[in-house]
């Protein structure tokens, strides 16, 4: 049996969809910048810190990373709250989950960035009287942000895959608006192919991004 396509009988729901997209790129760039900053803060600690202090580093960095992010993502929003005592809309509990989650991922990258800077360099910092916070900011954190460019970029494109997952606790994010959609019109195969398609063409040029800024980077290392 050859199935009929029926693309126009999304046009009604286009402000759906939109609205989705619009949610799915706000979560992305608002847990993307906050993961940056805890993942900075823990990656220079874990390199740079005293041992008391790198030690819950590693392990809430290794919690993170090791558990699936759906997992977290359920534990955060059903038991956290009952633990805490406290009620978590959906979008604040998929926000923490996502933010937390990046940020063991890019303190990685950080650490890796900056373990990457030849420790030459802090001895040419010690000889030129300058202080610890200032060579690590003068001259090791900008060679090592050179070096980590791509992996961030990499990591911020997963991260925007990864909140398809909001879906599952409700928050209304392209996949969510996409099964609401097919609930209604029951043209599944329109609707997902609309949503990959989306998804796609903001992601596909991130990647493009990242591989050239790559291949530039590694030209001039």
């Amino acid at each position: 049996m050859e199935y009929s396509w029926d693309f126009g009988a999304l046009a009604p729901y286009a402000g759906l969809i939109g609205k989705g997209l619009w949610i799915t790129v706000l979560y992305t760039v608002a847990t993307a910048l906050a993961g940056l900053a805890i993942g900075l803060v823990a990656g220079v600690l874990r390199t740079n810190g005293p041992r008391w202090v790198a030690i819950p580093i590693i392990a809430y960095i290794e919690i993170f990373r090791c558990t699936p992010l759906l997992v977290q993502l359920v534990w955060m929003y059903y038991a956290l709250p009952v633990l805490v005592q406290m009620e978590m809309s959906p979008g604040m509990a998929c926000f923490l989950t996502l933010t937390l989650y990046g940020g063991a991922f890019y303190a990685e990258i950080f650490r890796g960035g900056i373990e990457a800077v030849d420790r030459g360099q802090w001895e040419a910092g010690r000889a030129l009287g300058m202080r610890r916070g200032r060579i690590f900011r003068r001259l090791v954190l900008p060679q090592a942000v050179r070096v980590m460019i791509p992996s961030l970029i990499n990591q911020t494109v997963l991260q925007l895959k990864n909140t398809s997952l909001v879906s599952t606790v409700a928050v209304g994010d392209l996949l969510y608006q996409g099964s609401v959609i097919t609930a209604a019109i029951y043209r599944p195969l329109e609707v997902y192919t609309v949503v990959a398609v989306l998804y796609f063409v903001v992601l596909f040029p991130l990647t493009l991004g990242a591989t050239r800024l790559e291949k530039r980077l590694g030209a001039h290392r």
